[in-house]
């Protein structure tokens, strides 16, 4: 469970984001070309002000890759 930054409130989680216009997604990557695909972005979102806190969705595959 999320709570906003903002006013405190229990955010909605596991919603995707989307670029406009298209169906793909965002993903976080390693630095450089065809680098291993370290996550997917997801967000919530609180339904009282709006605000919007993406986050990734297996954060583990992060702290594997960190130097």
């Amino acid at each position: 469970m999320r709570n906003c930054l903002r006013c405190e409130k229990e955010m909605v989680e596991d919603l995707d984001i989307k670029v406009e216009g298209a169906a793909y997604g965002l993903k976080v990557t390693e630095q450089g070309i065809l680098k291993g695909n370290l996550g997917k972005v997801k967000c919530a979102v609180c339904p009282d002000c709006g605000y919007m806190e993406p986050y990734i969705e297996d954060p583990s595959k992060i702290k594997n890759n960190t130097k």
